[in-house]
């Protein structure tokens, strides 16, 4: 969906069995991990899953020994622009229906930091909000089939109502989609100024998600959402 102030698969057979034999075999498909996580950093991060991301994908991997966790950076700005969160919606939302398509077996986690939880709480969205028009690749909400094949939404420091008005005032409320609301794990650090209700200047609590324990915590949370007892260390007192 565009915040206003903003797969093809082609398979092709071709029969070489007269010319190289019977031995001649097909291509091997690519393998599926058993859980990928697709995740949106904050502003002004380097491309990548950014350091709140990496956090939490190091404590997951850690959580699920013997289990093949796949990260997946969300392709869009990440810069002030707040309208330009669309390029991720749309890229999240397309990343998702792939991954289900083509690898049905596979736990997929959805995630973001600041400016990308919000591109991942919109990307669960039941319906395109009036006025909005939906960016170029997507067109509509995701399928409700899609989500059953997401076991998890973690959103680290997500702006507020405030917050979001300041960054741009005609862009849609952040919202959870009813059918991820059960899944969800919405975390945020005391005093950060972004996703607190009150007003707060501590911007270093905004930055202190990969150190303060709360990557573990949203692990810790996805880990038992997959269906698997969460280690020792994680297990709540």
């Amino acid at each position: 969906m565009k915040l206003t102030t903003g797969f093809t698969l082609v398979a092709a057979g071709l029969s070489v069995t007269a010319l190289l034999g019977p031995q001649a075999t097909a291509a091997a498909a690519p393998s599926c991990p058993d859980v990928q996580v697709v995740f949106a950093r904050g502003t002004f991060e380097a491309p990548g899953v950014g350091a709140t991301g990496q956090a939490f994908v190091d404590a997951l991997t850690a959580g699920l020994p013997g289990e093949s966790v796949s990260p997946y950076a969300v392709n869009y700005p990440a810069s002030l622009d707040f309208a330009e969160a669309a390029q991720g919606v749309a890229d999240a939302a397309n990343t998702i229906e792939s991954t289900a398509a083509s690898c049905p077996n596979t736990k997929i986690v959805l995630g973001g930091y600041s400016q990308g939880a919000a591109v991942a709480a919109y990307t669960t969205a039941d319906n395109v909000p009036a006025g909005f028009v939906l960016p170029a690749g997507l067109s509509g909400p995701m399928p409700a089939s899609v989500a059953p094949h997401v076991d998890a939404v973690v959103l680290f420091g997500t702006p507020s109502p405030l917050f979001l008005g300041l960054a741009d005032r005609q862009a849609p409320p952040i919202e959870i989609g009813s059918r991820y609301q059960s899944k969800t794990l919405e975390l945020c650090a005391p005093g950060d100024p972004v996703c607190s209700p009150g007003i707060s200047l501590d911007r270093a609590a905004h930055s202190a998600y990969k150190d303060n324990g709360m990557a573990d915590q949203a692990a810790d949370f996805v880990i038992r959402q997959l269906g698997a007892p969460a280690p020792a260390a994680q297990q709540a007192v």
